[in-house]
């Protein structure tokens, strides 16, 4: 070991994946306890210059000691008095008017811990949203780039995952983009849907506001509007009971839980493909697959995806079940199961999304595979193809179906039995009732001919539906992902 041994705490105790292992520093940070008690301060400091203009005996130089301390917490003498005191607002309040003695009987005036609490919550939930949707936009702009290029590549479809009609690579590519599509709809609305809890009191009723402006209700409506203006929101909730509802993170959380879905439907496609040997995600010159067996080249990558994703989706009870048993105004058995739900959910979209786009960034293709595989299937499927052709050429149909009954049945028995190839093309060949379209063989199977308006398809849905909903996002798609640790 090339580290020197030393006392350190940091592996000692348990740390979260989510953060030590995947999550980018952006979304890491936006659920950082920096982040969280930084906007409490500036909720404090909205607070009391509302309230300053509105009429509170409020001074200068006291907005100006909270402003000049913003950002130098104490984190160890809060978590002292948090020890003491038993209550997380309260001892941050202490520990604010320590550093601001002549603004210290006007901090948090007239707030209950909500004011800070919810309304920082709601801005981490903004701003999570604002830091997944150009990265969700970002592998919709990857995949409909790889839609468009293999547009017209056929390949067989599959339902029931058994062999069907062909389809093209793209067009499966375009079932992917619907519905990342559909999250991204889902996340800006979820996203725009945001309200600020404003300043509401300690059950919704701004009772303690009211009393400080002597009954002037329009003071009261003007405050809540200016904090909530302050902090970037255009709405308030009209109503609250301590907090805000908690059907808000049911909403939030179910785009990101069905964003899940998603990813996860997309990231199995790409592993079953794998098996196939048709598409295979990036792999790097020195990456190994398995410890024991050299050879391999595990989609590790969307392995990943899947796996995160599924907690995600598992996240989403949390929410439903938390929003249900909110009692009348509010109980605080919501608080410890939020300050795992909510950052985690984010956290989890956001490692899932860097990770697609490293995939979407480098998705190989393998035409000859992809080519060899509807070559085993296509005689099977085109035996209508070649019946219509025969009628055309004067043959009976129901002679010719039982002709190429047998002659599919008898290569079925090789393929399935002695393990041999489709030779149903020879066996037609071969079989002199077919001599009148042996000319037309090479035309009525040729792959092309299967895949109906696919690459039509694609090119419409990528230019009406795909690349308008990117444009809000186009100065920020020249990202890239390196995936790390």
């Amino acid at each position: 070991c090339r580290t020197p041994c030393h006392k350190s705490d940091e592996f000692m105790k348990y740390r979260s994946p989510l953060v030590s292992r995947y999550a980018s520093k952006e979304m890491a940070y936006n659920f950082s306890d920096r982040k969280k008690f930084t906007t409490w301060r500036k909720l404090w400091i909205y607070l009391a210059k509302a309230e300053k203009a509105l009429g509170l005996p409020i001074t200068d130089a006291q907005v100006l000691e909270m402003e000049s301390h913003e950002k130098d917490i104490d984190f160890a003498m809060a978590a002292d008095e948090e020890r003491k005191l038993r209550h997380d607002v309260m001892a941050h309040v202490h520990t604010f008017a320590h550093c601001c003695p002549t603004a210290a009987p006007i901090i948090h005036l007239g707030a209950t811990s909500c004011y800070v609490g919810d309304n920082t919550d709601l801005i981490m939930l903004r701003d999570g949203f604002d830091i997944l949707l150009p990265k969700l936009a970002r592998v919709i702009d990857r995949l409909a780039n790889f839609a468009e290029k293999y547009a017209d590549l056929p390949t067989l479809g599959f339902t029931h995952y058994q062999p069907a009609q062909l389809t093209t690579v793209g067009k499966r590519a375009c079932l992917w983009l619907q519905d990342l599509a559909m999250d991204m709809r889902n996340l800006q609305r979820a996203r725009d849907d945001l309200r600020f809890r404003g300043v509401k009191g300690t059950t919704g009723t701004q009772a303690s506001f009211l009393q400080l402006f002597q009954g002037d209700h329009d003071k009261v409506e003007e405050l809540d509007r200016m904090v909530t203006e302050m902090a970037g929101f255009k709405k308030a909730y009209l109503v609250t009971g301590q907090t805000y509802s908690r059907k808000v993170d049911v909403d939030c959380l179910s785009s990101l839980a069905s964003l899940g879905a998603t990813v996860h439907k997309i990231c199995t496609d790409i592993r079953l493909l794998a098996n196939l040997k048709e598409i295979e995600e990036p792999f790097e010159k020195e990456q190994i697959g398995s410890s024991a067996m050299p050879y391999k080249r595990n989609p590790m990558r969307a392995e990943r995806c899947c796996s995160l994703a599924r907690h995600l989706v598992a996240l989403m009870s949390d929410p439903l079940q938390t929003a249900s048993v909110q009692w009348l105004e509010r109980t605080l058995d919501d608080s410890a199961n939020r300050r795992i739900s909510l950052p985690e959910s984010f956290l989890t979209a956001d490692i899932i999304l860097s990770t697609l786009q490293n995939i979407t960034e480098g998705l190989v293709v393998y035409p000859k595979v992809i080519e060899r595989h509807i070559r085993h299937e296509l005689p099977f499927m085109a035996t209508e193809n070649i019946i219509m052709a025969m009628v055309k050429a004067g043959g009976n149909r129901q002679d010719c179906h039982e002709k190429i009954r047998v002659l599919s049945q008898e290569a079925a028995a090789v393929v399935k039995q002695e393990g041999g190839d489709n030779d149903l093309l020879a066996r037609v060949q071969g079989d002199p009732y077919f001599a009148p379209i042996l000319g037309q063989l090479d035309t009525i199977l040729d792959p092309k001919t299967f895949i109906g308006r696919a690459p039509q398809q694609v090119s419409r849905f990528l230019s009406e539906e795909v690349r308008p909903q990117l444009e809000p996002y186009k100065a920020k798609m020249d990202v890239k992902i390196e995936l790390e640790l």
